[in-house]
């Protein structure tokens, strides 16, 4: 039977398991697990709480309540989850790997490194592990030289080692170029406006014509200067509906800002530019659930700060201008350390001073 693992959300560069071999599980709770990779941790731990009052005994769903309860940060209640999971299943190595991201946050090194040594003894392959352990000992290695370095500030041999550890930690916790993001629709989008361009002029040319020979009947009249603006004043009349399809145009320039500004909101998550990114949500932007907007820049801060790489590609995306307001819908894929999603996902955006901002955001 093969196994199913994912590496899931990094915590102190360690990465947290959110799943459990296929053959430990009776019931697969995917509404759990689902919840937990939309980054919905209070659901999520909600709902485990619910199937749990009808199978208390159900491995996967005590294990995904732990890995939500680490997401919120409640990291007592996650470890005596995950303890009791060692201790039912001792073969498991991915609640002793939980244990070890925990142990780390809470900086006792020592407990991380023996929690991650049984889970590579239960699973000697179990890659995750052993990444995460030499993490550790990395940790542990710049947690001696600063020691060092407080005892003897002027050893540089201890400063270039420190210097190393450092610029370890730096490349596995800074992101690295930002994540392609292909927008095939934007150049299949784009033909769209010359034909409302052209269309305007080709009315106007045939009443231009017209005047001409509608210039000799203008004598008859009695007073000669109203006769010579009269032709000179239907040529303008007739082509009145050229001015009213202007607006298409500007419909396909704010379809072209409302796509760029939606390319732009996901280059900043890649790029975990918090203060960019959040700058794309309006002021009243409908937060998720009952949280305030404050909560929930604090938690989209913190998830977006930890350790690790954040790649995120648009593709397919539609968007539906309707005056000040706009519909974007695409396809996202985001990764992060041992986390991979794809989901459809809808924007609702709002002109404010000439900027398109997000007011309502939702997965399809």
């Amino acid at each position: 039977m093969t196994s199913r693992r994912s590496k899931p959300v990094a915590a102190c560069l360690l990465a947290l398991s959110v799943a459990l071999s296929a053959s430990s599980v009776i019931a697969a709770p995917e509404d759990v697990q689902n919840l937990i990779r939309q980054g919905q941790f209070t659901q999520a731990l909600d709902r485990a709480d619910r199937d749990l009052v009808a199978n208390p005994k159900d491995r996967k769903t005590r294990f995904l309540k732990g890995v939500a309860l680490t997401e919120l940060n409640r990291l007592d209640e996650a470890a005596q989850v995950f303890l009791k999971l060692t201790e039912e299943a001792p073969e498991l190595p991915e609640p002793y790997n939980n244990l070890a991201v925990i142990y780390a946050q809470q900086k006792q090194y020592d407990k991380a490194k023996a929690a991650l040594e049984m889970a590579i003894r239960t699973h000697p392959s179990y890659s995750i592990a052993h990444e995460n352990l030499g993490d550790l000992y990395t940790k542990m290695a710049r947690q001696a030289y600063d020691r060092a370095l407080q005892l003897d500030a002027a050893n540089p041999s201890t400063q270039a080692k420190l210097g190393l550890i450092r610029e370890i930690i730096s490349v596995g916790s800074k992101p690295g170029a930002p994540a392609p993001v292909a927008p095939p629709p934007a150049v299949a989008a784009q033909p769209a406006r010359p034909p409302v361009v052209a269309a305007a002029p080709t009315p106007a040319a045939p009443p231009a014509a017209t005047p001409a020979p509608a210039a000799k009947p203008a004598p008859v009249a009695p007073p000669p200067p109203a006769a010579a603006p009269a032709p000179a004043t239907r040529p303008i009349a007739a082509p009145t509906p050229a001015p009213a399809e202007k607006p298409a145009p500007a419909t396909a320039d704010s379809e072209d800002e409302a796509r760029k500004m939606v390319l732009a909101w996901a280059e900043a998550w890649a790029r975990k530019d918090v203060k960019d990114y959040l700058a794309f949500y309006a002021r009243d932007f409908a937060v998720p659930g009952k949280a305030s907007r404050a909560d929930w820049e604090k938690e989209r801060r913190a998830r977006i700060d930890k350790p690790g790489t954040i790649k995120v590609a648009l593709s397919n995306i539609r968007i539906k201008v309707n005056g000040e307001q706009a519909t974007a819908q695409f396809r996202q894929a985001y990764t992060a350390p041992g986390l991979n999603a794809n989901s459809n996902k809808t924007l609702e955006l709002v002109r404010r001073n000439g900027r398109w901002q997000i007011q309502q955001e939702r997965v399809n």
